[in-house]
């Protein structure tokens, strides 16, 4: 079976509330924001992977490392009442992991040395929550996941699958504890399990960690009162032009995709591309956050065989506005998840799984003039399907500029 993903089902909640808010109330959190959440836990992860899960004809000869460190977000939570609320997740080791040397046993030669196998969970659950003081509870938590596995192949047998690669649903299990800071914050421990499937030769998953908690709450009156008192300017909406050229290569794609490990690299390489897009804002702080929706439409061409192809995207934006200035407000931005279509499916040899993936961009822009209507920005790109699919070998979008006005 097979389930929607997180991604999705995040996005079309945001931008279904979003599109429904009157831009006259952009200062105050959207409605359905009030009662949502979102989760960052850091911890241990353990899926034994082992001999029992290579195909047979194959033996595993040296030892397979499974990096313990992993991550578990909570994308997108809503409570209901205090003690039930849903939530959409998603779980990944840092690390992948690491096979040792295989024999093919029937031609008895060494198939690879230190092969990895790529995995992740995304799933749908619902959390009960039982307050066992003002500042203290405790939950556990139950649902439906998605677990996507990339093994590897055996080149000397005609590609034949040494650990196979699979997608398939299973349960999710999970309980924790959380001590509430304040209405807004909270720290907690956590534990989640999903269980071993024989058929598809996947080990049961566990993962201990610990996170915060984020609640988004409405502002008060005197909150609002004050933002306004600032009077900065918020532009509304805005349309860009843009160009992406690799004239200066790829480097800052690799710095933070590689060493500063804060956004996504990928296998095929743009080489030029034209894009115009369409974005409006959904609420902004008094000083700093913003929260945006956009769409775009974009034409490209790969590094290698110059190979021609488009992209349509619909994503949100979390933008952080550092400076203001009486010229300018800058400020930095990074787009996650953006769900996308992709019009060919292998570029330049690289299969990126299927026509549906999601668009990922970062970069630093201003808006500028008296009356802020004037933007530029500089940004890098990405496109991959967050691992949803088998294939996933991503797309590297180079340093783009692109110019708008606000109306």
């Amino acid at each position: 079976m097979r389930f929607i993903t997180p991604k999705v089902l995040f996005l079309a909640l945001v931008l279904l509330n979003i599109s429904l808010q009157a831009q006259d109330e952009r200062s105050q959190i959207p409605p359905l924001l009030q009662k949502s959440y979102f989760e960052v836990n850091i911890g241990a992860i353990n899926h034994p992977f082992g001999q029992q899960h290579l195909e047979s004809g194959y033996k595993l000869l040296d030892a397979v490392t499974v990096p313990p460190t992993a991550v578990r977000l909570v994308l997108f939570g809503y409570e209901f009442n205090k003690y039930l609320s849903a939530q959409i997740t998603y779980m990944r080791p840092v690390i992948w992991v690491k096979y040792g040397q295989v024999l093919n046993e029937d031609a008895n030669i060494n198939v690879t040395d230190w092969r990895g196998v790529r995995m992740n969970v995304g799933g749908l659950t619902l959390k009960s929550t039982l307050p066992l003081s003002n500042n203290f509870s405790i939950y556990g938590e139950i649902g439906l996941g998605t677990i996507t596995r990339k093994g590897f192949n055996d080149s000397n047998n005609h590609n034949a699958p040494v650990v196979r690669s699979v997608n398939y649903g299973t349960f999710l299990f999970g309980a924790g504890a959380k001590y509430h800071l304040s209405n807004r914050w909270a720290l907690q421990l956590c534990t989640n399990y999903s269980p071993e499937s024989k058929k598809n030769k996947q080990p049961y998953t566990t993962f201990v960690g610990t996170g915060f908690v984020y609640n988004f709450r409405p502002f008060t009156s005197e909150r609002l009162k004050k933002a306004a008192e600032l009077d900065y300017k918020h532009p509304k909406q805005w349309i860009q032009l843009g160009y992406t050229s690799n004239v200066l290569g790829y480097g800052v794609n690799n710095a933070v995709s590689g060493k500063i490990p804060i956004f996504w690299g990928g296998d095929a390489e743009v080489k030029s591309g034209v894009h115009i897009t369409y974005q409006r804002n959904v609420f902004h702080g008094s000083k700093v956050f913003s929260l945006d929706w956009g769409v775009n439409a974009s034409s490209w061409q790969t590094n290698v065989n110059n190979e021609q192809f488009f992209t349509f995207s619909i994503f949100p934006v979390f933008r952080l506005s550092f400076w203001h200035a009486k010229k300018f407000d800058a400020y930095f931005y990074y787009s996650v998840a953006g769900p996308s279509y992709i019009s060919k499916t292998e570029l330049d040899g690289k299969k990126l799984g299927t026509h549906f993936t999601f668009q990922d961009n970062m970069g630093t822009g201003m808006f500028f003039g008296e009356s802020r209507n004037l933007n530029a920005e500089i940004r890098i790109g990405h496109y991959s399907n967050g691992n949803t699919s088998i294939d996933n070998e991503a797309v590297k979008i180079p340093l783009s500029l692109n110019f708008g006005y606000a109306f």
